[in-house]
Formats: C-alpha cells, structure tokens, sequence
C-alpha cells in the first residue's frame, strides 16, 4: 500500500466524523440560537471532529472492523452528547 492509498483510506474512515461536526455546530445554532457562553464554530467543529473520530477508531478496536451499524450509532450518540454538552443545553 502507497502512501496515496493509505491517505485515501484514512480520510474514507474519518469522513462520516468530519460531515457531522461540520453539520451539528450550524444545526445547533439554528435550533437552540446563540448562547453567551457557547465557544466558536470552529472551535465545536475541532472537538466535534475529534469526539467522533475517537468513537469511530474505539469501534474499529471493539468490533475488528469499520462500517458496522453498531459503530455509526455510536458515532452519532458521541457527538450529539458532545454538541449537547458544547452548546451547554441543560441550563436552556
């Protein structure tokens, strides 16, 4: 395996991390609004991208292998949690 490939399978592997945390920082504001003490976009779209790609390689370790359903609802449980706890929600 080249380095290309090796490139195309990472960015496969985290990609469905990083189309979530590029969608839950602007569905948030849109949902809930701007808060006072809510960081960055970006700053949410860091952690975010980080969160699922931390439950997506602990699902390949748990499970032996990518893309199992298992590991997308994980996936979007994390980040979700994560979104949630960002936008600091439960004092809404």
């Amino acid at each position: 395996m080249n380095f290309f490939d090796l490139a195309l399978h990472l960015i496969s592997f985290a990609a469905p991390a990083l189309v979530l945390a590029g969608i839950l920082p602007a569905a948030g504001r849109l949902l809930f609004g701007r808060r006072r003490a809510m960081p960055s976009w970006w700053l949410q779209l860091l952690i975010n991208a980080l969160v699922g790609s931390l439950a997506l390689s602990f699902s390949l370790w748990f499970f032996g292998r990518d893309g199992k359903m298992a590991a997308y609802i994980i996936l979007v449980l994390a980040m979700a949690s994560s979104q949630w706890f960002l936008m600091r929600a439960w004092q809404r």
